[in-house]
Parts: structure tokens; sequence; C-alpha cells
């Protein structure tokens, strides 16, 4: 009797899309008059916060992310800077997720601007990977009126990299079979997960584009750089090694902890607004570990002086909780028991690590009854910001401490993340 030979596996494509200048885009849908024109988003030129986003005429005066707002300014004067509007780039961010998954169920949105689409098996219905490319690219542009590039690749890795080939509004496929080639004359900065001090130790190695590092023994560099050298090994040929690039598309991938800070823009010795501004910093903290339906034992205080001198404290909860006011409450007691009073503070911080997905037993029958009643509060509080926005409700004791949420590429509500399955 004859035996069906198996059916051939589909070749793995994965798409990387990543939207062009995505907030200075956003912006210019709602204020036209800054297109074309030297833009920086994150904050006012004389401000101490970082650029969240410039614009390509921005860039060319070497204005970048992360930079320091008042050296943008030095370095491009003539710049228009803009305050960041997180509620806007959540909104199109939902905007680009519906479209992606009209073209695949496996969509990871990487952060609020980049996503990783898994279309293999789909040529059937969209055509091969350059012409469903193309469409994706159309279509991004007629529902959400922002721009976009893809890159096509058989990893991850493959595509995000052919994606900033592709910038801006581009899109680029790296053929199957071809991988090292493309990678090999670039520089192994355009690795993802080389910083600047891994570049400066493989330079030091005489490795300076991917090809020198892939002529190298796999052996020979996890001598040197341990298991970050048997990543960097499978990367210089296109593989999918090491970090997050080890998972699937749309892998379920827990968070480590949670974390907001604020950044005075002059100093503080004002005991009310730094407690505010930490029960605020609470409440952002809780907002995401509800949202990814998480309960945080470990609480950590972070407080920085105006001559930068840094302290951290951390403290285990009795119990693990995701409420806003236990949080605070455990937050101030450090604050309090740290703070030298008087002394002007730069920086203020909160974050939440060592979780658990299960609600913790109530303590007591009089502590039961007070829990339900904040969670109850806190979940009518979570509906009114997803209604509208984050800022749309703060508890009284955090409304002094009201500030402006910091622009970032992961934050509370990313599309497809903010809600976690349940177990």
């Amino acid at each position: 009797m004859a035996v069906a030979a198996p059916m051939p596996a589909f070749p793995r494509t994965i798409f990387h899309v990543d939207m062009d200048a995505f907030f200075v885009s956003v912006e210019e849908l709602f204020d036209p008059s800054l297109k074309d024109k030297p833009v920086v988003v994150g904050g006012q030129r004389h401000e101490r916060g970082v650029v969240s986003a410039a614009s390509y005429a921005a860039r060319k005066f070497g204005v970048d992310s992360a930079m320091p707002l008042r050296t943008a300014a030095k370095l491009c004067p003539q710049a228009i800077f803009v305050d960041g509007h997180p509620d806007r780039y959540r909104e199109c961010s939902e905007k680009v997720h519906r479209v992606l998954t009209t073209f695949s169920p496996q969509v990871e949105m990487a952060s609020i601007d980049e996503a990783y689409v898994d279309m293999t098996g789909t040529a059937r219905l969209h055509g091969p990977p350059l012409k469903a490319a193309h469409t994706l690219h159309q279509r991004m542009k007629a529902e959400t009126s922002l721009n976009c590039s893809v890159g096509i690749g058989s990893s991850r890795l493959i595509a995000k990299v052919s994606s900033a080939q592709a910038k801006p509004n581009g899109v680029l496929w790296i053929v199957p079979g071809q991988e090292a080639k493309f990678l090999a004359p670039l520089d192994v900065r355009e690795i993802p997960g080389v910083g600047k001090v891994m570049e400066t130790n493989l330079h030091a190695l005489g490795i300076k584009k991917v090809g020198d590092l892939a002529r190298m023994e796999d052996s020979e560099l996890e001598d040197r750089f341990g298991k970050w050298g048997l990543a960097l090994a499978g990367k210089s040929r296109g593989e999918d090694a090491g970090g997050w690039f080890d998972t699937e598309v749309a892998a379920d991938i827990d968070a480590k902890s949670i974390s907001h800070e604020h950044t005075y823009n002059e100093d503080t010795a004002d005991t009310a607004q730094l407690e505010a501004t930490l029960m605020r910093l609470s409440e952002m903290v809780g907002r995401r570990l509800r949202e990814a339906k998480f309960y945080a034992r470990t609480v950590q205080l972070k407080l920085r002086y105006k001559d930068f001198t840094t302290v951290t404290r951390a403290h285990t909860l009795p119990a693990p909780t995701q409420l806003d006011n236990e949080i605070f409450e455990h937050i101030r007691t450090l604050f309090r028991k740290n703070w030298k009073q008087d002394a002007q503070v730069r920086l203020l911080g909160v974050h939440a690590s060592s979780f658990s997905s299960y609600q913790p037993d109530q303590l007591d029958l009089l502590e039961g009854p007070r829990q339900q009643r904040w969670k109850d509060a806190l979940a009518a509080a979570d509906r009114l910001r997803d209604k509208f926005g984050e800022s749309s409700v703060s508890l009284a004791s955090g409304m002094r401490g009201g500030f402006r949420e910091r622009t970032h590429e992961n934050p509370a509500g990313l599309p497809g993340k903010s809600k976690r399955k349940e177990d």
C-alpha cells in the first residue's frame, strides 16, 4: 500500500511592522502645520525630561530619542517642542493593531509603534510575502493615515533589521537563504541587543561588521561572552537567538517588573507635593498590575536628590497586592524613613516586582470587606480611564501630584497585551 508523502511545511515568514516617526506622525494628524518641520515630542525645551521622538527634519541636526530636551534645544534651536499625548498614541496604536490582525491572528505588539506578524501559511489568503506586505502598507495608510515600514524575513531578527533598512515608508524582503549575505556588510550595532558597551568590546576584537562576527567560531564567542556570545553567533547568521527572540510571535511573556518615575522640572522639598507624587506613581503602577492581572510581593522606592545622589529601598509585603492604596502605604513608609528632611528632591520612582498571578487570601475578616471596597472602586476608576484616558481619574491624595504622563514605547494599555489571559 502506498503511503502519501508528508506535505511540505510552509516556509516561516515574519513581518516586522514599524510605524515611521510614530509620536511625531500622530501629532501631525492633530496639527497638520507641524508637517515637514523639525519637531521634538516629549516636553518643552526648558524642561528636564528627555526626547520621546523627533521628526526626520529634527534628526538631521542630531536630535534623537532619549536625549535631554535641553540638549535637543541647543542642537536644533528652531525645533518645535510638543508635549506628548499618550492617550492619542494608545488610540492610534489600537488602530494599527486592528489592521494587523486582519492579516494574521499571530500579532505581537513589541511596543506601542512596532509589531511582529507571523504570516507563515497565509499566501493563499494574502498572496506571496511581497504582495501581502504592499497590501498591508497601503491598508495601514488608508485606515490610520500613518506611514509604516515593513521588514520581511524568515526570522524575527531578519524582519526587524530589514524594516530598519526599509525606513522610511518602505518594504524590504530578505529572500530565504540570503540572510547572512544581507547582514554581512552591516555594522554590528545593527544587531538587536548590541549596545554601546558590547559594540566597544567587539570593536576591540576587530569585529566591526556583522560579517566579521559571523566568521568567528561559536566556541570563541562563548568563551569571551558566555551565553550572550552564542546568541551573537546565531544572530550573525540571521537566527532568532537570545532573549525574547527565542519565543514564538504572540507568546505570552510575563513581565518581571513594573515601574513609573517622575522628574521634577524644579527640585522640591515640599512634603505634601512629594507624597502626592508617590500616590500618583502608585496609582500608575497599580493600574498596570491590574491590567496584567499580577499581584506584586515587593515594592521599591527610588529617591534622587538635587545633587543626583540616588537612594533605592525595597520592602517585601505581607501579602501580594495590586491595589493603589496598599502600594502607596508601603512606599510612603519607605519614603518617610529614608528622605532627609528638607533635602530637595529631583526624581521619585515606584517599582513593583516578585509577581504572582493568583489572588491572595484575605488577611482577616475585617480586612476582607475593606479590600473588596477598594477593588470595586479601582475597577470603576480603571473603566473610566479606559474610556476617557489615563489622567481622567485620580485618588484625592494624588491629585496635587498630578503630572503629565511620560511618553514612552511601553505604556499601560499596549494593544494585544493590555489584558492578560485568565489562567
